[in-house]
């Protein structure tokens, strides 16, 4: 019986050991995209105690509690501290196969030193362990978090009408060695149909120095001006979160009209909605290829289906779920659209329903071009897909169809500065994948070739493709 998270943890051939130990290990990290707070890079944030940088924000962690029973008021309420992580603890138990258990051990071990495996027997004795580091050790705030992690590059989320102050500050010390871009997400002037669209283009045109938007030709001009703001300040790449990829061209005049009648908050027909948010995000697409960002989108999230929590705790409070869309013509007609004139950017495409991989690596090799090795990308296992399974499903499927030498590789999409073990964990799987294949005699064993592949997708590939 192999001991639990030793230094070969998921690597299961001599080959796979190789591969991670004497390639993968020792790379820097590109996260290119995640949810944590320029803010907190620049201002150093040192965190209390273990809950607060494990479970604050952090809606997966809150899925497994309630999985458990827990009440809501130790998951985002105002219970103690120590309570919230000994309900967490509890509920940490029970999550054999779940990455949660991987993910938490690891975290445990790189930063904290504990060895062990974390119960409600132990639970005090890893408190105080963590508690006395995070307080007290200079290496954990936030900067000293990202130094220890090895991060060469963090992709955060920004909205469109974002001042960029703390990423202007963050480029003006040069005491951060790590680069901190932002990354532009227009989904509020493109949800047109959304609570708050109204409210949100006042907003937006207040951060293009105008007193109000009139025309969906205005909303455009005023995004195509944001992604320069953004490009000028370091962005290099944009996403879009979207229930399902759409594709209804129309006319600037019918946008026009639909923007108009949204504004007034007359309902609005599907056909106007989707011929709205297909105008503004070919727009975009546009401004991305000229400026040379990259496209990320993201599709296939149900969100929010439970109406009473939503009401009571909002968006991103952890109750999203896997939807099943068909939309992949509606992407292949929206980048050929693109391609028709020269302007398809870089994309990378994630869908969270695992069952669309093969779409999506059939759709890749449509759309290919010479500006950068795997010019249109399959996406990192998303979400509820970046666990083992899911990471070899999406790796597989993109071997199978395409060219998994040329993948971009792992992102945390997270919210936590502790959170850059999902790296290790997603190196040590793609290292014992490609170890398989090797010692199974599907791929030789010519080492300068397995270490470029190993290699780039760790670290090179991301740089090439971002532009760092």
């Amino acid at each position: 019986m192999k001991q639990f998270m030793d230094s070969d943890f998921l690597l299961e051939t001599p080959t796979a050991k190789h591969l991670y130990h004497d390639y993968a290990a020792k790379l820097p990290l590109v996260d290119y995209h995640c949810h944590i707070s320029p803010k907190e890079i620049y201002e150093d944030r040192r965190f209390d105690n273990l809950a607060e940088v494990w479970l604050g924000g952090d809606h997966y962690k809150w899925r497994v509690m309630r999985s458990n029973g827990v009440s809501e008021d130790y998951i985002t309420g105002d219970k103690p501290a120590y309570e919230r992580f000994l309900k967490f603890v509890e509920a940490l138990q029970m999550c054999i196969g779940n990455p949660m258990y991987h993910w938490c051990h690891l975290e445990l071990k790189k930063y904290f030193g504990f060895e062990g495996h974390l119960t409600l027997d132990n639970a005090k004795e890893v408190w105080d362990l963590c508690n006395d580091k995070l307080r007290n050790d200079p290496e954990f705030t936030a900067r000293g978090l990202i130094r220890q992690s090895n991060v060469a590059m963090v992709g955060t989320t920004d909205d469109p009408i974002d001042s960029l102050e703390w990423h202007q500050k963050i480029a003006a010390d040069p005491t951060i060695s790590c680069k901190v871009c932002p990354s532009f997400r227009p989904d509020k002037a493109v949800d047109i149909h959304k609570a708050g669209f109204v409210e949100y283009i006042g907003k937006l045109a207040a951060s293009v120095g105008k007193d109000s938007l009139n025309s969906a030709q205005e909303v455009v001009d005023a995004l195509v001006e944001r992604i320069e703001f953004f490009h000028q300040n370091g962005c290099r790449a944009a996403d879009h979160g979207l229930g399902y990829v759409m594709y209804r061209p129309c006319t600037m005049e019918q946008a026009d009209a639909a923007f108009r009648k949204a504004m007034a908050g007359e309902p609005l027909t599907l056909e106007e909605i989707e011929g709205y948010q297909t105008t503004l995000i070919l727009a975009c697409a546009r401004t991305y290829h000229r400026l040379g960002i990259a496209m990320q989108i993201h599709y296939s999230c149900l969100r929010n289906p439970n109406a009473r929590m939503f009401a009571k705790l909002g968006p991103d409070s952890g109750f999203d779920m896997i939807a099943s869309t068909n939309c992949i013509e509606s992407l292949a007609a929206l980048l050929s659209d693109l391609d028709s004139t020269g302007e398809c950017p870089k994309t990378i495409v994630y869908s969270l329903n695992p069952s669309d991989n093969a779409q999506i690596g059939t759709l890749l090799g449509s759309f290919q071009g010479t500006e950068v090795p795997g010019k249109i990308q399959h996406g990192s296992g998303w979400w509820f897909n970046d666990n083992k399974t899911g990471m070899i499903e999406q790796m597989t499927s993109l071997a199978n169809l395409g060219l998994l030498g040329n993948f971009v590789g792992m992102l945390t999409d997270s919210r936590s500065f502790l959170s850059y073990t999902r790296h290790e964990y997603f190196r040590r799987i793609m290292c014992n994948l490609i170890g398989g294949w090797v010692e199974n005699g599907e791929y030789p064993n010519d080492e300068k070739n397995l270490k470029k592949i190993v290699e780039g997708i760790c670290y090179y590939n991301a740089v090439r493709y971002f532009g760092l």
